[in-house]
């Protein structure tokens, strides 16, 4: 057998997938959670029992001794609490779990953020099993854990997560699906959002990372000069990838294949040192909580391989960030709405489905921008890798051209293609690949999916994901009920609606597109023109993580939320609080840790260089040598005024921290980085305290 097909044999071994749920499982119980997971119908809780004793024999077959309610708290990674199996009962050892243990747990809230929803006094939080998520085993270097993805809630069932209300928002979207998909004649099916995650990240030698506070502590290099050779060249991207990195590769493959997640491609990106791993396409909740995984199996497997992974947005200035790619798309019955089809009634629905886009996105493009706003999202929107901080929509010329010909079908420019009219076989054949691929957009259509190419690397993707669901469940709504006013919906079966249907139809999304078409943008997001073509379609624009976050505390944005049942106002007003004490801890600690950086590390070197060049002057003066002595005096005060500049700027970092000013805090950094680099081309080599990028970003 060989290594690959091993690796397939293994494939979802430490999941308590559809094969173990057969084989630990009564058919009747096996059935019950199948049809929880895979149709979305409400938990039987009477299987919980049996459910729970069958995880039990599954996990300790495969050599777990504890088990864990695996969460995401608003911090942004994942937790766990670990208990054992073990049961005293009569004073004799047993092996032991619950129903109870499986479907609540009751973790220490009161150190996770709460955003004002608990006190620091309130302990008691609970989490709550999640079966559409499947058990898995996570291994370590000497046992194994089932861990149980689970919500996260207070003891007065406020969300602390953000799982909780990824799942409701799914809900509300199923919900508004099969609204709108009854007005059609479809009968009613089971929702399913689907995501694939693009995760990119860095790889450091640990080496030189343990020598760089500033990646230790913050995840970037605060300072470092230019590389003489950086991504100029664009020789990285999709080249051969370097044996070490490969190895890593291979080994992160097969730790993601044993969890089920289908790890499918990876290649270089374009800077030196960035790569890629992209996943297939699985239901949005499931992609979810394995891009967590993902995301941990890539810093677990990169120490095994002595290198650190990188999930910062922009670890190294003046080369591409990193980002997450969501590729979003939705189906009802096992049919993707946003797949152009093959006859007139299913080209109807995907108008309408990709209208409705349009409209949530126009509408709500400030929830959007929040979704992705973070401390280290800010170094990349807008940069050379990344789409700029206003929202806007991609479509492509073809679709571009069809939805100016429905909005517009009486105009004569069209007159020769034809007129375009809903439910009339006169929309053009749509291939799959009907656009391509603008890098600049940060969501565009790309055949039969939106890619939402704003977020960051190190984001969750459920928070994007919650917010798309919602604003697109509204406008589904808002189209349902216009359709419903016209008393012609619903009265057929797929094929066989009448030309007032569809007429009906037309005129609504009609005046959806010339409310909603400014949000349209094929262009290149990165010209200069482009933001300010923004402004005048009223655009906003939204350049920094505090103005972003602002849209979570306006009114009518959370009786948004509250509407559709996703968040409440107290929860909204949470995340609030809680994301902007986020940046402003993270600029708190980048600033201090470039200050003690460069008054611990930089200062000395450059005074220890200053005193040597000096002594050398002054010993070349002293025996009357004069050869020399000018580009020792020209050095002497290049390195005096560095010095000087080093120590204003230290001063006036210091002073922004000691004042909290976030603003003022990045701008003295950026200051007090352009001296720092300026001395990291006049201290020698071997006096430089930190490592260099042209030594970190070259793994070959």
């Amino acid at each position: 057998m060989t290594e690959e097909t091993k690796s397939a044999t293994h494939f979802g071994e430490d999941v308590f997938g559809d094969e173990a749920i057969r084989t630990y499982l009564s058919k009747d119980t096996a059935k019950k959670l199948q049809a929880t997971i895979q149709e979305g119908k409400p938990l039987d809780p009477s299987i919980a029992g049996e459910v729970a004793h069958g995880i039990r024999h599954w996990a300790m077959d495969r050599g777990a001794t504890h088990y864990t309610h695996w969460f995401l708290p608003m911090t942004g990674s994942t937790a766990e609490k670990h208990d054992s199996f073990l049961e005293l009962k009569d004073g004799e050892p047993i092996m032991q779990f619950s129903g109870k243990n499986l479907i609540v747990g009751e973790p220490d809230a009161s150190s996770f953020p709460s955003g004002g929803i608990r006190s620091t006094f309130e302990a008691r939080g609970y989490t709550a099993w999640d079966p559409t998520s499947p058990a898995f085993i996570k291994r370590h270097s000497n046992g194994a854990t089932l861990c149980i993805p689970t919500a996260f809630c207070a003891y007065t069932g406020e969300s602390l997560d953000k799982k909780t209300p990824l799942l409701r928002s799914m809900q509300a979207l199923d919900k508004s699906l099969k609204r709108l998909m009854k007005l059609f004649g479809r009968p009613e099916a089971h929702s399913a959002c689907t995501l694939g995650a693009e995760q990119e990240y860095f790889l450091v030698d640990k080496e030189y990372w343990k020598k760089r506070p500033d990646l230790v502590l913050t995840g970037r290099t605060l300072f470092g000069a230019p590389s003489a050779k950086g991504q100029q060249l664009e020789d990285h991207y999709f080249g051969t990838i370097p044996d070490r990195v490969l190895s890593f590769m291979n080994d992160v493959e097969r730790e993601l294949w044993k969890l089920g997640i289908p790890a499918k491609t990876r290649h270089n990106e374009v800077a030196p040192a960035q790569f890629e791993l992209a996943p297939q396409f699985e239901e949005l909740n499931l992609a979810s909580d394995h891009n967590m995984l993902v995301m941990d199996t890539l810093r677990n497997v990169a120490e095994k391989h002595g290198l650190k992974c990188l999930l910062h947005e922009k670890p190294y200035a003046g080369v591409n960030g990193s980002g997450k790619h969501n590729n979003w798309s939705v189906a009802y019955g096992g049919k993707n709405l946003l797949d152009p089809g093959s006859n007139p009634d299913e080209n109807a629905v995907f108008l309408t489905m990709l209208c409705a886009v349009i409209e949530a996105v126009d509408k709500h493009a400030d929830l959007l921008r929040a979704s992705v706003a973070g401390a280290g999202n800010d170094h990349r929107l807008g940069a050379n890798e990344a789409p700029p901080a206003v929202i806007s929509i991609y479509v492509g010329d073809q679709l571009a051209e069809v939805l100016e010909r429905l909005e517009n079908p009486k105009s004569a420019k069209h007159e020769a293609k034809g007129t375009l009219k809903i439910g009339v076989d006169t929309l053009p054949a749509i291939p799959k690949d009907a656009t391509d691929r603008n890098r600049t957009s940060p969501f565009a259509f790309t055949g039969n999916k939106f890619e939402f190419r704003a977020p960051g690397s190190s984001v969750c993707c459920s928070g994007p994901m919650t917010v798309l669901n919602t604003i697109v469940a509204e406008s589904v709504d808002r189209i349902a009920d216009e359709l419903e006013k016209t008393k012609v919906a619903g009265k057929a079966k797929p094929g066989e609606h009448t030309a007032a249907f569809h007429n009906a139809l037309q005129k609504i999304l009609q005046t959806s597109l010339k409310a909603h078409k400014r949000v349209v943008f094929n262009g290149n997001g990165y010209e200069a023109d482009w933001p300010k073509e923004a402004a005048k379609r009223g655009l906003p624009n939204f350049p920094d993580t505090p103005s972003a976050l602002a849209a979570l505390a306006k009114k009518e944005n959370a009786a948004l939320f509250e509407k559709y049942g996703v968040m409440t106002k107290r929860e909204l007003e949470s995340r609030h609080e809680i994301f902007l004490e986020e940046y402003e801890k993270k600029v708190r600690i980048e600033g201090t840790c470039a200050r003690d950086i460069a008054s611990e590390l930089i200062l000395p070197a450059a005074k220890a260089e200053y005193l040597e060049t000096a002594q050398a002057y002054e010993a070349a003066n002293s025996v009357g040598v004069a050869s020399g002595t000018s580009a020792l005096r020209e050095e002497l005060v290049e390195l005096g005024a560095g010095l000087d500049a080093l120590r204003t700027e230290i001063g006036k970092l210091d002073d922004a921290i000691m004042r909290s000013d976030s603003a003022a805090t990045l701008a003295s950094m950026q200051a007090l980085r352009t001296t720092v680099d300026s001395l990291e081309k006049r201290v020698s080599e071997a006096r430089w305290p930190l490592p260099k990028y042209r030594d970190m970003l070259f793994l070959y």
